[in-house]
């Protein structure tokens, strides 16, 4: 079907070149001599969009415009003009314009207009197939060769990219990128198969090419800001994704500037028990339970696992020999962070962490919530969720009043979140935890080959509940499940966001230093 225009012009009679022109380019216009004639026909016509002559007799163009938007709100109104008068412009805008054109228009202008206003969508669609179609082979090789972390960071980031691209277009490529990442996951789990326990190894030549992992993130991107004077805001954001930071990264770079973009590690468990307390420690999770054994929690206890942060923050600079001063606050709560933002003025400390839990929230309420599964059902409204939350909670304004002080910016997470899909049988005995992406416990049997078992869990770091507890994690977008009631369960946790195992998602993390604008 052609689209249709209606043009409203006092002197439509000199525009008979435009309409033929157009009609040579596919376009049905219809024309009214006027704005009174212009509303008449808008309920008859039912035109794609509206070009409107400002300087009209009787009703004029922005009058006009004023019903326009009244009878269709969404339809996008061209206003037309000969008038360069900044009052008249802001006015239209005001009115919410589509665009805005200065008398004499070209037919190109014409056309360009109609096409970024009628046909974006489809041009964007047609574009990002064609450009992802053209790097597929190359993204594809990418993940055959990689064999570094920086190697693995770079997929990451390509897949990202085009996440969003495609998502942005609308484009039907969803599904074929989604069958890339998952190739791009299983590739990543062999890496990780082959490379972890090397990287704690000192006698082994992988030590050196380790990345940089939870327990060094405070040490080597906080210290080094605050040996230079700075005044330092570090945010750990629970279960935050790169995919994540992307989309919010727009919005803050109204007022930051982004100095450094690193992806760092995070440890084996993926969870909070273990990734988060190395962040604020520095130390591995068996180091913490050796070193000050009251702030480590046994995975089978009560207590909450990540109460101790503040005080594994001050072991970390004690240990170090620093007299830095820094304040701590975690956010769960909309109201608490409104308070926390009112007393940020008469903070004095070098150092001020925050922990915003939102994230971590939202994928367990998604979880166990079906409304919550309805309104983030995959990927990309998981993301646009991530992003309305930003646009509207108080994080925002928390880290624009941040700005507006001067402090520099360490943002990142503890680990991220895989979207679950195929349930595989573990059996284990009552003591084996009870998270879905990873099991610490003994003579744990599993079903599937495509997990990683650590059966020496000291080499890499992690405490041993019995001396023959191993470790077993689960790759890709599995996740475990009990011979009782497999199947129930299998179907209570698929598609939900799950954290604690080997992806890209859960152990590529965000890693980024900022200075206020």
């Amino acid at each position: 079907m052609r689209p249709k225009i209606l043009w409203a012009d006092d002197e439509i009679d000199f525009l008979t070149p435009y309409l033929i022109y157009l009609d040579q380019k596919g376009y049905d216009v219809v024309t009214a001599n006027s704005g009174e004639d212009a509303i008449e026909l808008l309920q008859t016509c039912m035109p794609d969009i509206v070009f409107l002559d400002e300087n009209m007799p009787g009703m004029s163009g922005l009058e006009a415009l004023q019903d326009i938007k009244s009878l269709r709100p969404d339809l996008p109104v061209v206003m037309v003009t000969k008038s360069e008068e900044e009052r008249i412009m802001e006015e239209a805008i005001g009115e919410k314009i589509a665009d805005y054109l200065i008398k004499p228009v070209n037919p190109v202008q014409i056309l360009l207009c109609l096409k970024k206003h009628l046909h974006s969508r489809t041009i964007m669609e047609e574009h990002a197939n064609r450009s992802y179609r053209e790097d597929f082979s190359d993204i594809s090789y990418m993940i055959d060769t990689a064999r570094t972390f920086s190697e693995w960071a770079a997929v990451l980031r390509v897949l990202t990219k085009w996440d969003l691209t495609l998502q942005e277009a609308d484009s039907a490529m969803g599904e074929m990128l989604r069958q890339q990442r998952e190739q791009a996951n299983a590739a990543f789990a062999k890496f990780i198969t082959r490379e972890y326990e090397g990287w704690f190894d000192a006698n082994s030549s992988r030590s050196v090419h380790a990345p940089l992992l939870s327990p060094d993130i405070v040490r080597k991107s906080v210290f080094p800001l605050l040996d230079a004077g700075e005044k330092v805001c570090f945010v750990v954001i629970d279960n935050f994704r790169y995919d994540q930071w992307k989309v919010i990264q727009p919005m803050l770079s109204e007022f930051y500037q982004v100095d450094q973009e690193d992806i760092a590690c995070s440890i084996l468990p993926t969870a909070t028990q273990y990734a988060r307390n190395s962040i604020f420690s520095g130390l591995m999770p068996l180091q913490i339970e050796q070193m000050y054994p009251d702030m480590w929690v046994d995975e089978d206890a009560e207590e909450g696992k990540n109460l101790n942060e503040r005080d594994l923050l001050q072991s970390q600079i004690d240990r170090f020999r620093r007299h830095d001063t820094f304040s701590y606050f975690k956010i769960n709560e909309s109201d608490y962070c409104e308070r926390v933002i009112r007393q940020l003025k008469g903070l004095n400390t070098s150092l001020n962490v925050f922990v915003l839990n939102f994230i971590d929230m939202l994928s367990h309420s998604r979880t166990d919530s079906k409304m919550m599964r309805e309104l983030c059902n995959d990927e990309a409204a998981y993301r646009s969720l991530t992003l309305s939350w930003f646009r509207h909670s108080p994080t925002y304004e928390l880290l624009r009043r941040l700005a507006e002080l001067g402090y520099r910016l360490v943002l990142t997470s503890d680990h991220g979140t895989i979207c679950v899909q195929n349930p595989v049988l573990i059996i284990g005995d009552k003591n084996t935890n009870t998270n879905l992406r990873y099991k610490v416990g003994k003579s744990l049997n599993c079903k599937s080959k495509d997990v990683f078992t650590l059966e020496r869990p000291k080499q890499v770091g992690l405490p041993c509940p019995n001396v023959s507890s191993s470790y077993v994690f689960c790759t890709g977008n599995d996740f475990f499940g009990y011979p009782n009631n497999f199947n129930y369960y299998a179907q209570y946790y698929r598609n939900t966001f799950q954290h604690g195992g080997i992806s890209l998602e859960e152990m590529l993390i965000p890693l980024i230093t900022m200075s206020p604008k």
